[in-house]
């Protein structure tokens, strides 16, 4: 009479679950809290994500510069190649 529920989401928390921690949340912090926690969490992954893009930037100029490099490298290779024929 009572099969089993398979999630859909397997491994992804559902709603008995979430209720449950939010109830200790609110029993360790408080319900004046909460709302703190959660806008300087919602800060720090902001400047995380910041940090993350300026790192990403960086690489990208350093490889289009290495790039540049061995370009004009192997050009002025090419060129003294030329002249000497």
């Amino acid at each position: 009479m009572y099969g089993s529920v398979t999630p859909l989401f397997p491994g992804l928390p559902g709603g008995p679950e979430v209720l449950v921690v939010l109830l200790i949340l609110v029993l360790l912090f408080g319900a004046n809290k909460i709302p703190k926690l959660a806008r300087s969490t919602g800060q720090a992954m902001g400047e995380f994500r910041r940090g993350r893009e300026e790192i990403e930037e960086e690489l990208s100029q350093m490889d289009d510069e290495e790039e540049e490099e061995s370009e004009t490298s192997t050009s002025t290779s090419t060129d003294t190649s030329t002249e000497t024929n």
